[in-house]
C-alpha cells in the first residue's frame, strides 16, 4: 500500500537534509571521534523526536544521543532502535538544559532541527550549541523560513497575518533574539538572520541549502495519482536546494556550519 501524500511530503524534507548529511556521517563513521579513538562519531541530535534521523546515523555505526523534552517521544524513540537493532540513547531534555544533560565539548556533529523556532532566546540557544560541538564539529540547523511563510499566508487568503509576519521584528534589528514567537510554529528567520546567529555564536557557515521549494505547493492529489510524481519532486528539491534565488522560497532553511 502506498503511502499517503502526506508522508511523501515529509520524505521530501529528509531526503534532502539527508543528501548534505550523509558525505560527512560516511567519512566519520570511518574516522575516529576527536575525544578518542573509537570509530564512528559522537552525534547529538535535539529535539529528536522518535528518532527518524538517529536511528538512521546510528545504522552507519556512530553513537547517537538524542535529546528531547517528550517521553512519550523518547519511548517511541527506543521502541524504533530496537527494531532497527541500533543502540540510540535518549535522554530527556531541551536547549535550555543541554549543557547539564551532555556536558560541553560532547559531539562532533550536533543536529537542531525545528527547534530554533521555539526557544525564548535564539542567541543564547546557538551559544550552548557552539559550546556543546568539539573544535572542528558540525553543526546541522533546521528552522523555518519567513518569506516563504508570507507567500503561503498570502495565498491562503489571510492577507493580515502575512502583513504581520513581513513586518515581524526581526526584519527590522539585527538580532532575532528580539522577537517573541509567532503563531502556532513559532520564529521564522531568514537566510541572513541565521546566518548571523551561527556566525556571532563562533561558528563558521559552509553550506546552506534550500527545503521544500515546491513541496509544501503540490497538490496532494498529484502525488497520490501521478506515477513516479514523489520521486521527481525529490530531485528538483535536491536540484534546486543550492541555488541561492530559490532560498527566498523554501518553507525551511538547513545550513551547515562548523566550529
Amino acid at each position: 500500500m502506498a503511502a499517503p501524500a502526506s508522508e511523501r511530503r515529509g520524505s521530501t524534507r529528509t531526503a534532502v537534509v539527508w543528501s548534505a548529511l550523509e558525505p560527512m556521517l560516511v567519512r566519520g563513521s570511518d574516522a575516529g571521534s576527536d575525544a578518542g579513538s573509537d570509530v564512528g562519531l559522537d552525534v547529538l541530535d535535539i529535539g529528536g523526536g522518535t528518532g527518524g534521523l538517529a536511528v538512521r546515523i546510528g545504522e552507519l555505526g556512530h553513537r547517537v544521543t538524542v535529546v528531547d523534552p517528550s517521553p512519550d517521544a523518547l519511548a517511541a524513540l527506543d521502541r524504533r532502535a530496537r527494531e532497527h537493532d541500533v543502540a540510540v540513547t535518549g535522554r530527556q531534555g531541551d536547549l535550555s538544559s543541554l549543557l547539564d544533560v551532555v556536558g560541553p565539548d560532547s559531539a562532533d556533529v550536533v543536529l537542531c532541527h525545528g527547534v530554533l523556532e521555539i526557544v525564548d532566546d535564539p542567541d543564547a540557544a546557538l551559544t550552548t550549541l557552539a559550546r556543546v560541538v568539539r573544535p572542528g564539529g558540525v553543526l546541522s540547523l533546521l528552522a523555518a523560513q519567513r518569506h516563504a511563510a508570507v507567500v503561503a499566508r498570502a495565498m491562503a487568503g489571510h492577507f493580515q497575518q502575512a502583513l504581520a509576519l513581513l513586518d515581524s521584528p526581526t526584519s527590522q534589528g539585527p538580532s532575532p533574539a528580539a522577537m517573541a514567537p509567532s503563531g502556532r510554529t513559532g520564529r521564522r528567520y531568514t537566510h541572513a538572520e541565521l546566518t548571523a546567529l551561527v556566525v556571532g555564536a563562533g561558528f563558521v557557515a559552509d553550506q546552506i541549502h534550500a527545503i521544500r521549494v515546491f513541496t509544501d505547493l503540490v497538490p496532494g492529489s498529484l502525488l497520490d495519482l501521478e506515477p513516479g510524481a514523489s520521486t521527481s519532486l525529490v530531485e528538483l528539491e535536491q536540484a534546486v536546494a543550492t541555488r541561492p534565488e530559490y532560498l527566498p522560497l523554501a518553507t525551511q532553511i538547513h545550513l551547515l556550519a562548523h566550529r
